[in-house]
């Protein structure tokens, strides 16, 4: 899928946010290294905490189905250029080192990151090596 449909399916999934109390829609679709193609919408629940960004909706289904290897995700918000906040980088981070991020406000208007960009210095499983805690 290219990098306007990828695009399109964020913009789709936007529609479908649950946003009672922000009203801030953001809508999230991915690729995974092996072709499928995930989505994710945010969830808002009263108490906040247990709310759910878009794009770790779409990353948690894929994880859930077996892919484990992003190779792109799309992210579309009610802002101009609504950017993953820390936790999903970090979550991105963890399936999607190499990933390529697109920031969309639209299929014609959009911005392409590497994760380095948006989180640089950042820490992953490698970090957890046995041997660098000896």
């Amino acid at each position: 899928m290219d990098k306007r449909g990828l695009i399109k399916k964020a913009l789709e999934a936007q529609k479908k946010a649950y946003v009672p109390y922000s009203k801030f829609r953001v809508g999230a679709a991915l690729l995974t290294e092996d072709g499928e193609v995930y989505t994710g919408c945010n969830i808002e629940i009263a108490s906040y905490s247990p709310t759910l960004c878009a794009e770790r909706t779409a990353i948690f289904k894929a994880v859930s189905e077996g892919h484990k290897k992003i190779k792109t995700i799309a992210i579309v918000g009610d802002s101009d250029f609504t950017y993953p906040c820390g936790v999903c980088r970090q979550v991105i981070r963890e399936f999607g080192k190499e990933a390529t991020i697109i920031i969309a406000n639209s299929e014609e208007d959009y911005k392409e990151y590497k994760l380095d960009e948006l989180l640089p210095h950042s820490f992953g499983p490698e970090d957890l090596d046995e041997k660098k805690q000896e």
